[in-house]
């Protein structure tokens, strides 16, 4: 995994933008935004297709080089112009060297028209990082998927069926690896039938190349000083290459619902509120039920909860999730109260051994220090604000998060319909509806469910069998004194400390995998001062920690839920006796793929098992489900759809069945 860096670039004496590295320009210097509006709206006919839109219609819009996202802007602009109020665009962008915000905001400043759209373009331009990032616009009308890294890497990742493309790298002769043939199959692979296609570039070579991969280009006349520029559409794979490979049955889109687009969602914590929220975006009419008497009141209620990336220097799946879903969150968070509701504070994970210590310098070579740097100890007392024995890794967009706040905010989007009191006991099938009983009481019905209720997922027959486990977790909180509140950054070892919100710390969190009792105890409490004074003796001095009477403190205990995997269970699920007919050739070959569709439990989905990383990983996963549902692009690499897929355990148990016989 190589550390992506921002753009580096040079400012003429108009105040355009000069690429360093390839020696090039952004947009023309005659008109860019004639230029883009020609060469990629008028190409591409969008006017007239943007006015086409049904209500729940949508374009997929696919681009090679995001640059400063005028292409990006002109197209939204025009899409609110045509399209009809109930119509969807989704814009997806290649870019390898992404601008810093400063830069971007600088470029964009150039076009004053349309500054109603680059405004909440730059609003929700924070935590780019590498991999798959994810922007809401617009309420959820407009999305934006940038995905940063080489083209190449990132294209193969990407699951999902373009309307249009706009070709739009640096000229062919400044970076030709933007303009070959494996893009050109990469382009054809994720091209709807007539997808169209256009470029400023006319090269011989380079329409050659577009032809050869099932594209039919034909030259155009151009704008300004390019004489002409090439525009095409997709007719279909050639024949005479062997057609790309197939995701797996088990992991392929199920067939999209039919019919009214309403959906229970069971469970009104992180994950039950994140896709609620998703979905209403997309115009489903959504009934969020709760069985306490307001959401967030499990795991999802504590008063604060931190912003902390586990990660991998290896780029596992699990580490490429939680990038995404950090960046997802933390522009979530933008609609926030900050200091009340969040605060981007920063997040210092302290190397309190030489492990710890060597895990850290590992990561800092692997990742961009806008995500993470090293800080040595003293940096790490001057940034956190206290006394500390050790340096550390730091995280300068992390912080804390009041899960609460962020779920009603979620769950009071237009058209979640919040049902509290409601404990969902069965789920029934009945004339293509979900029925919702308590005991003899049906509760509400519609044609989708998704189960988001952490491990209670387990009562219902359907995923009763997925490995999910309980940890108990308890948090103590501690009255701020004067002292503490010098405080100004999350601190974790072990454990972790907050700054003060509205007056307390928040201090944890233990982990219990025995007790099934949610009571706070006092010993418990002990615990979290010992982790307390494992961050810093100065810290607890400043909260007077050895007066404080470990069964006079409050706090509050939960469940967490986590999968074996300690991945996320996000995905549509299948009914588990005929998935094993299905496939039971897996048992004497692990390498056999039945052609064999999978039978899935129509219209039953599934977001739980997100552990202690809940914040960072269930609002993406909310935006993962709707994709799903809606069959949209997917907004993770679709390793890691796959390695969330509920289908994975069925998958693996049938290749050990093979494996265990002698």
């Amino acid at each position: 995994m190589n550390p992506i860096t921002h753009a580096q670039l040079d400012w003429d004496d108009q105040g355009r933008p000069h690429s360093r590295v390839f020696d090039d320009v952004y947009f023309s210097d005659q008109s860019g935004l004639e230029e883009t509006r020609y060469v990629f709206l008028e190409q591409n006919r969008l006017q007239a297709r943007f006015a086409a839109l049904p209500v729940g219609g949508r374009l997929v819009i696919g681009e090679t080089g995001f640059g400063t996202g005028l292409n990006f802007l002109c197209t939204w602009q025009l899409f609110e112009q045509h399209a009809v109020a109930g119509a969807r665009l989704h814009f997806v962008s290649v870019e390898k060297y992404p601008l810093s915000h400063a830069d971007l905001q600088r470029a964009l400043n150039l076009w004053p028209e349309l500054a109603p759209f680059a405004a909440p373009l730059l609003a929700q331009y924070v935590a780019i990082h590498q991999g798959f990032q994810r922007l809401v616009l617009d309420n959820g009308r407009v999305t934006l998927t940038l995905l940063i890294g080489d083209v190449l890497e990132q294209l193969p990742q990407l699951d999902a069926q373009f309307d249009a493309w706009f070709l739009d790298g640096f000229a062919p002769a400044k970076n030709p690896e933007m303009w070959t043939a494996e893009l050109f199959a990469e382009l054809a692979r994720l091209s709807a039938p007539g997808c169209t296609i256009s470029t400023f570039t006319s090269t011989g070579w380079v329409r050659r190349l577009i032809n050869a991969a099932g594209f039919k280009m034909k030259r155009t006349p151009g704008i300004g000083h390019k004489w002409e520029i090439l525009r095409g559409e997709f007719l279909g794979w050639p024949s005479d290459t062997p057609t790309p490979a197939q995701p797996k049955p088990w992991f392929a889109r199920p067939p999209a619902p039919q019919g009214e687009r309403q959906a229970l969602v069971i469970g009104g914590g992180l994950a039950g509120c994140a896709t609620a929220a998703s979905l209403a975006a997309r115009g489903w009419q959504v009934s969020l039920l709760e069985r306490h008497a307001a959401l967030a009141q499990e795991a999802s209620g504590n008063p604060q909860g931190v912003l902390y990336l586990k990660l991998s220097a290896h780029g596992t799946a699990l580490s490429q999730l939680i990038v995404a879903g950090f960046g997802y969150t933390r522009r979530v968070l933008e609609h926030l109260h900050r200091g009340v509701d969040w605060d981007g504070c920063g997040v210092l994970q302290l190397a309190f051994d030489a492990k710890e210590a060597q895990r850290q310098a590992q990561l800092a070579d692997a990742f961009a220090p806008d995500l993470l740097h090293l800080l040595d100890r003293e940096q790490a007392q001057a940034r956190a604000g206290i006394a500390l024995e050790h340096g550390g890794l730091f995280f300068p967009e992390g912080g804390w998060v009041h899960p609460p706040a962020l779920c009603e905010w979620q769950a009071h989007r237009p058209g979640v319909r919040v049902l509290t009191h409601h404990e969902v006991l069965d789920l029934r099938r009945v004339d293509g509806q979900w029925q919702a009983w308590d005991g003899e009481q049906l509760l509400a019905s519609a044609a989708v469910v998704v189960l988001a209720g952490a491990a209670e997922v387990k009562r219902f027959a359907a995923s009763a069998e997925l490995p999910l486990k309980r940890i108990r977790g308890q948090i103590t909180r501690l009255p701020h004194t004067t002292e503490s509140q010098a405080l100004a950054t999350v601190v974790c070892a072990e454990g972790y400390v907050a700054p003060p919100r509205l007056g307390e710390h928040t201090l944890g969190a233990s982990f219990d995998f025995t007790n099934e009792d949610l009571t706070p105890t006092a010993a418990e409490h002990a615990d979290n001062l010992g982790l307390l004074n494992e961050i810093s003796t100065d810290l607890a001095r400043r909260l007077h920690a050895d007066t404080l009477d470990p069964a006079t403190l409050q706090g509050r205990a939960a469940f967490r839920c986590t999968s074996q995997d300690y991945l996320p269970i996000v995905g549509p699920l299948a009914d588990s006796p005929a998935f094993t007919e299905a496939y039971a050739s897996l048992r004497k070959d692990a390498r056999s793929v039945p052609n064999i569709d999978c039978p899935w439990l129509d219209g039953l989905y599934i977001n739980s098992g997100h552990g202690s990383r809940g914040l960072i990983t269930a609002p993406l996963c909310g935006e993962l489900l709707a994709a799903w549902l809606d069959d949209e692009p997917l907004p993770v690499p679709r390793s890691v759809a796959e390695a969330c897929h509920p289908n994975r355990f069925a998958v693996r148990g049938l290749i050990r069945s093979n494996a265990a016989k002698p």
